[in-house]
């Protein structure tokens, strides 16, 4: 008697082994206006938490327009269509929270590196039209 009662196949998830450190590109069924459409959100994994069980899930960070966005899923949701993992990385943490910080700093010295940069410029120009 084989039963099924949620639409996932949850032995092909299982299957995925999903670690920190991968970066996946995860299908989500997004309803608008009626019609289901599927947007992708690609990034690391950062945290997986509750192993195998029914609520576990995954958190995944990207960069958008040079802001960090972070979602939450959960692994065995019907809304996501499929995971697809682009690559692996050997990571020596299991969770990567420390990028956080890691990216803030890289932001704070491009920005940095901006502001020198205008200054040299207008430098340059006030003594051109001399």
């Amino acid at each position: 008697m084989n039963r099924v009662i949620s639409p996932v196949n949850i032995e092909e998830r299982q299957k995925l082994e999903l670690r920190a450190g991968d970066t996946v590109r995860v299908w989500q069924k997004i309803v608008e206006k009626g019609k289901t459409r599927l947007q992708a959100f690609e990034g690391l994994v950062l945290a997986r938490k509750h192993g195998k069980e029914a609520g576990a899930t995954f958190t995944v960070r990207r960069m958008s327009s040079g802001v960090g966005v972070e979602k939450i899923f959960p692994l065995y949701s019907p809304v996501i269509e499929k995971i697809e993992v682009v690559k692996r990385s050997k990571v020596r943490r299991a969770k990567l929270y420390h990028i956080r910080e890691k990216a803030a700093k890289e932001i704070s010295r491009q920005m940095r590196n901006q502001r020198m940069a205008k200054n040299a410029e207008v430098v340059e120009e006030t003594i051109e039209p001399k």
